[in-house]
């Protein structure tokens, strides 16, 4: 829930008195709560919520939200599953659905993927992080603190990636000219313009290579020839704009990508209409 400054201060009084009327209270009890048992990815959670609890409480006076992460750090400390949360249980902009939900699923597919217990730390700074961009998002006035939210995620979640994917040793780099970088296919399921994991890993190598490239970056997608032209048209669009946004996640500005959809028009397989190809289902990213 959302609260601009002066319906903060018309509520904090009679929020105060509601609080102390009531005695103990999620905001209380975590503010002093010691997980006992939890694991270390918990306690870390624990911490980031109590963190997040006590700024919204004593210093912008929104007590629901400070509710909401009192409440998910008490969990935390009681060693129950807390996940992220959920984009559409927030009223977000329209225009940063996108990059939300993305930067969710990168969350959510590392967290799955181990980095509780192998990176307990940054995995549960990332996790707080994305919870308070969230919410600053949806409240949508305090820019300052939508960023700050925004770069805490990315740095967390940088060191997240790094941690589950280190760099293996480059080899020697060959003499002569050097190959352009890319390009690089993500492979999408039939139907669909959802990012797999896999999927996510090439956007993440393709980010890693955008960051020492100053080249324009183009995203294409593609369709198969199973369905009609015009809803491959829009659905490799959809695709191609599901791979831009996994790129701006990952910190890539958005002045230097284009996105655009071919369909069918140009089937890396050639096949008969009405056909489907996993190779065709595809976004190419490439450095121009």
């Amino acid at each position: 829930m959302a609260f601009y400054p002066s319906v903060k201060l018309l509520f904090a009084g009679a929020a105060v008195l509601l609080v102390a009327a009531c005695g103990t209270t999620d905001i209380d009890q975590v503010r002093t709560t010691q997980p006992a048992g939890a694991s270390p990815f918990n306690v870390a959670l624990t911490n980031e919520y109590r963190e997040l609890a006590v700024y919204e409480a004593d210093k912008m006076y929104d007590w629901p939200d400070a509710g909401t992460w009192a409440r998910k750090g008490l969990a935390a400390s009681n060693n129950q599953l807390v996940l992220p949360e959920q984009v559409g249980d927030w009223n977000v902009p329209a225009d940063k659905v996108g990059e939300l939900t993305t930067a969710r699923q990168r969350l959510v597919t590392a967290l799955d993927s181990s980095a509780r217990t192998k990176l307990p730390a940054d995995a549960a700074r990332a996790q707080a992080m994305f919870d308070c961009w969230a919410e600053q998002q949806e409240e949508n006035w305090q820019f300052d603190h939508i960023a700050a939210c925004r770069k805490g995620f990315m740095d967390a979640m940088q060191r997240v990636d790094e941690g589950m994917n280190p760099p293996k040793t480059a080899a020697p780099a060959p003499t002569g000219t050097p190959a352009p970088a890319g390009p690089y296919t993500v492979y999408f399921a039939f139907d669909s313009a959802t990012l797999s994991a896999e999927g996510l890993r090439i956007v993440r190598i393709a980010a890693d290579t955008a960051r020492n490239e100053k080249a324009p970056i183009a995203v294409v997608g593609h369709a198969d020839a199973a369905g009609a032209s015009d809803y491959n048209m829009n659905l490799s669009l959809r695709r191609a704009n599901a791979v831009r946004d996994a790129l701006i996640a990952d910190g890539i500005p958005v002045s230097r990508i284009t996105a655009s959809g071919q369909g069918e028009g140009d089937l890396a397989v050639p096949t008969a209409d009405g056909v489907r190809e996993q190779r065709n289902r595809r976004v190419v990213v490439l450095f121009r």
